[in-house]
């Protein structure tokens, strides 16, 4: 059976893509990563995921980046932004970039490919309802399985040539839900927030709940999660969009 790698963070985008790989008729290992994010109650969401679709093997790997900072998401002198609209949003780089991130996934995904045999890495990168990360771009995505094939053992020995699979990258956020929907999702396991209460609630303010709800809604439904201000859903957000 073709095996795939598919990186997990237990949100709706990589949780789609896994669903994706499933259908396609991969077998799963899925990857999590223990960054040092302040929202990392997304692992036991990866964790759920897993569970869920019964993966061959679900890894989670430390690598802790917050010893660098330079990002709200592993700095916690950083606010993360919240209430801000959707020109704001999708204008320039945000501060939860986290310098090199998809490319230090992408490279553990990599190493774990060549040894498993792996033909196919998925990841849920988006281009469309995504908040300025330059390491979601197609050309990124291009350019990474250029050097993937230059930097295995496999890849120089004619061996192997991995492919990355990005099958959202085009997507809103709606259609993407919709999509997971039919591959038969439960989004109550999932985690978006980037800044979460103790408890995993999401707060339904920074920008990863802005897109959240907003995929929700434009997909005329309701997010099952529940949200610490607002209630079940986020109701009550709609007036945002």
């Amino acid at each position: 059976m073709k095996r795939a790698v598919v990186l997990s963070s237990g949100g709706i985008d990589s949780t789609t893509c896994l669903a994706i790989a499933r259908q396609e008729g991969y077998a799963i290992y899925s990857l999590s990563i223990n960054y040092g994010q302040r929202h990392a109650y997304e692992l036991n969401a990866a964790r759920r995921i897993a569970n869920f679709f019964r993966v061959e093997q679900h890894l989670i790997i430390n690598v802790d980046l917050s010893v660098f900072g330079g990002s709200a998401l592993t700095d916690q002198k950083l606010t993360v932004p919240k209430e801000r609209q959707e020109p704001d949003i999708t204008t320039g780089i945000p501060i939860t970039y986290v310098p090199a991130r998809n490319t230090i996934f992408l490279a553990l995904a990599l190493a774990w490919a060549e040894v498993l045999g792996a033909e196919a890495i998925f990841l849920g990168a988006n281009y469309l309802d995504y908040s300025g990360y330059p390491d979601c771009r197609p050309e990124y995505i291009a350019a990474f399985e250029q050097l993937a094939c230059l930097a295995t053992k496999a890849g120089i020995e004619g061996r192997w040539k991995i492919k990355v699979h990005t099958p959202l990258i085009n997507l809103t956020k709606a259609q993407i839900i919709k999509k997971g929907l039919e591959l038969g999702i439960d989004f109550s396991l999932t985690h978006s927030c980037y800044d979460p209460d103790d408890k995993g609630r999401p707060c339904g303010r920074c920008d990863s709940c802005y897109w959240r709800l907003k995929g929700f809604q434009e997909a005329g439904l309701v997010d099952p999660l529940i949200y610490r201000e607002q209630g079940a859903g986020g109701r009550g957000q709609g007036d945002r969009y």
